[in-house]
């Protein structure tokens, strides 16, 4: 039990005197290490967990929740097996798609596309692509009129904007008296998406399902179904419901099959972040322990003389002990106070950043995600809070278990 008195000496020793100044330097780096690993840690953290709320959003804004299509590749009584994944309550709406890679040009650019072809009612109700339209309009894309939406960065590439002609090379070519000859047609631009994804804004181009049947000879079946549940994240135990509902002749996937080594590889690289990170704290709680191991020299005739007014080894190590956790728990709050306010103002404060040096962190064209979201987590920040205390704490004990050890003895014969 931490006594008053035990407390005001243990706190009197983190006051400097003249001929400890050389101690208390060290006291306050270790103290500012702290705090530094501490706003580190609170600042990667939250930027991480910022990066991964924007991949899963922007991701789900084209990607399906569930995938529902056969083994070989087409679904031919699509709009039966729709009526009965619809009758799950945990499914809120379907629509087909067919899709196909092709290759796009116009004048003499040339560019690859992942081709979807989709019924534009039912698309807006599983994706967001045709909400995210920045020129054009979802109306003109109609059956019969061989319009086109692209991403805006593809149409960049191929230099193209709404109410341009580009030429669509279909993978399945036509069989004449010449021989196998590409499949080409003509699309008007009928409109741009953005997602700010650099993946999907530059690879996806967006036809009617009725027009890509008919490039494509797959009029009477299509690729599959995509589905929109009430929970994406219990999306597994949707899709288990389902294979059982619609028997082994259907194949189910998910966002999260889909995408699981990426976010694998996003936990893995969070974890080892926090381990590096939390280096920086022990590195200060090793000089906590200099720190204390050279107070607790300085300090030997005052040990020796609080043990002969009566003080116990435990009240010793106690003493010594306050000091160790005052430094910690300083530096943690310095840390937490401003690793809290970074989190909370980051994507401001990195805009300056970049502006101040004319540089710019994540180009666009090369990163997927090229600003600097955050999302503070509280149990993040509770984590850091109570690792970077307890690695304090023990830096503590063997210093202070060796000031408990002093004889008096020894430590006056000398004074």
């Amino acid at each position: 039990m931490i006594r008053p008195l035990e407390l005001l000496i243990g706190l009197r020793y983190t006051r400097a005197k003249k001929r400890t100044h050389f101690i208390s330097f060290i006291s306050l780096t270790s103290m500012f290490g702290i705090a530094l690993g501490v706003w580190a840690l609170i600042t990667v953290m939250s930027i991480m967990n910022g990066f991964e709320r924007e991949l899963r959003d922007r991701i789900l804004a084209t990607a399906s929740h569930i995938t529902v299509s056969t083994r070989a590749g087409s679904l031919d009584n699509w709009p039966e097996v729709a009526e009965r994944i619809e009758s799950n309550p945990r499914v809120l709406d379907s629509a087909p798609y067919i899709t196909a890679q092709g290759m796009l040009t116009h004048g003499g650019a040339v560019s690859g596309a992942l081709i979807r072809g989709v019924s534009p009612d039912a698309e807006k109700d599983v994706s967001r692509i045709l909400s995210s339209l920045i020129a054009g309009s979802v109306n003109d894309l109609q059956p019969g009129a061989w319009g086109i939406i692209l991403g805006y960065q593809l149409a960049r590439q191929l230099g193209v904007d709404v109410g341009d002609k580009v030429t669509l090379v279909a993978p399945q070519g036509r069989i004449t008296p010449a021989g196998l000859l590409p499949r080409l047609k003509r699309f008007t631009v009928t409109g741009l998406f953005r997602l700010n994804m650099y993946e999907y804004d530059s690879s996806i181009a967006l036809i009617h399902i009725d027009d890509a049947a008919r490039l494509l000879n797959t009029e009477g079946h299509v690729t599959g179904l995509r589905l929109v549940v009430d929970d994406v994240y219990d999306v597994a135990r949707i899709r288990y419901s389902l294979e059982d509902m619609l028997g082994g002749d259907y194949s189910l996937s998910d966002w999260t099959i889909e995408h699981r080594n990426f976010f694998g590889a996003l936990a893995v690289e969070k974890r080892v972040m926090f381990i590096i990170l939390m280096l920086i704290i022990a590195v200060a709680a090793f000089n906590i322990v200099s720190t204390l191991v050279m107070l607790v020299t300085d300090k030997q005739p005052d040990i020796a003389i609080l043990r002969t007014l009566g003080f116990s080894p435990s009240s010793i190590m106690t003493v010594f002990m306050i000091q160790g956790v005052v430094i910690g728990l300083i530096g943690t709050a310095l840390g937490a106070v401003t690793g809290v306010l970074t989190a909370l103002n980051v994507e401001t404060l990195v805009p300056m950043l970049e502006s101040l040096l004319g540089i710019e962190f994540f180009p666009a064209n090369i990163y997927v995600i090229s600003d600097f979201p955050a999302e503070l987590h509280a149990d993040d920040v509770w984590r850091i809070l109570g690792a970077s205390l307890v690695m304090g704490l023990f830096a503590t004990i063997y210093p202070a278990w060796r000031a408990s050890k002093t004889q008096p003895a020894e430590a006056l014969r000398y004074e």
